[in-house]
């Protein structure tokens, strides 16, 4: 593409939109609470995915075994549950050192009280394996072949964790496909009818082109130019918004959450913004370009 020919179709682009202002604000308008909500969700949703990860490294399932099971049998099972695909890693705690444990947490200071138990340790038969998963949502899965093993005597998982997060998940990202899938359905139909009428006010002036030779690609650019430009304008205004928008959320948890963020921190904004602003601007820019091509394919029939 020639220089001055992108000049020409970006500065007729910018005259249909000038031409058709009600129209043009109207569909940048709703193109921006589209993608703005659009924002707001994929943050939650990046959130909630973060807390999910922590968690799968954080919640643990743990396995205590019969008091009379032997310790290498103990072991052996703690070999087959390593291997399962869903397992990421195991921590084995023995008895001994469950005791060790417990005498430095809750006999600090007090070490001679401890020594009472010297040589019978209160915690014998507490041997147990503490479970990390690939996947926080396979936890009753492995709960169940868990309880199935011969030996083992009892199994400790979080399962309202496992539930809280899974629906938390669930419930927003369909009710964000829903209502952005609405107002996509809006933006497209105001796009598509401002470039209809863009095309209705230069019939004439196209029909004239034709008549000199002109393209089809000269008589469609400016419209596709005027589509891509609201698109993108549409996508810039709410990811300023959300950019501030965001950094005082964050700020405003850390601030009256402490309890919570010590545990699962929201994500640093420049951690979550490129991509955000790279799927935003793509989602924009694609709506305003595909529409307004064939809005004025149909239209102009060219």
């Amino acid at each position: 593409m020639r220089i001055s020919t992108f000049w020409y179709c970006l500065k007729q682009g910018i005259i249909n939109i000038c031409r058709n202002i009600l129209f043009s604000l109207a569909s940048m308008a709703t193109i921006s609470a589209c993608i703005f909500l659009f924002c707001l969700f994929f943050a939650i949703v990046a959130n909630v995915q973060n807390v999910t990860q922590v968690a799968q490294s954080t919640v643990g399932i743990t396995v205590f075994f019969a008091d009379d099971l032997p310790e290498d049998r103990i072991l052996s099972i703690g070999d087959e549950i390593r291997s399962w695909g869903e397992v990421r890693t195991m921590e084995y705690v023995s008895a001994e050192q469950a005791w060790e444990s417990f005498k430095s947490e809750y006999f600090k200071g007090m070490e001679d009280l401890a020594e009472g138990f010297a040589d019978d340790n209160p915690l014998a038969g507490s041997a147990s394996f503490t479970i990390f998963l690939n996947d926080i949502g396979d936890q009753d899965q492995v709960v169940s072949r868990l309880q199935l093993i011969d030996g083992v005597r009892k199994v400790n998982y979080s399962n309202s964790a496992v539930a809280g997060l899974s629906s938390t998940a669930k419930i927003v990202g369909l009710l964000s496909a829903v209502i952005i899938g609405v107002l996509l359905a809006v933006a497209v139909f105001l796009i598509s009818n401002t470039i209809s009428v863009a095309a209705a006010f230069r019939r004439q002036e196209n029909e004239i082109m034709r008549l000199i030779g002109a393209t089809n690609y000269m008589i469609r650019a400016p419209f596709v130019v005027e589509g891509v430009l609201l698109g993108l304008f549409g996508a810039m205004i709410p990811l300023g918004g959300m950019y501030f928008l965001y950094q005082k959320a964050v700020l405003f948890i850390n601030e009256r959450y402490q309890v919570i963020t010590g545990i699962f921190a929201p994500l640093p904004l420049q951690e979550i913004f490129p991509y955000m602003t790279g799927v935003a601007m793509s989602l924009g820019v694609g709506i305003g370009f595909l529409v307004s091509f064939f809005t004025i394919h149909k239209h102009l029939k060219v």
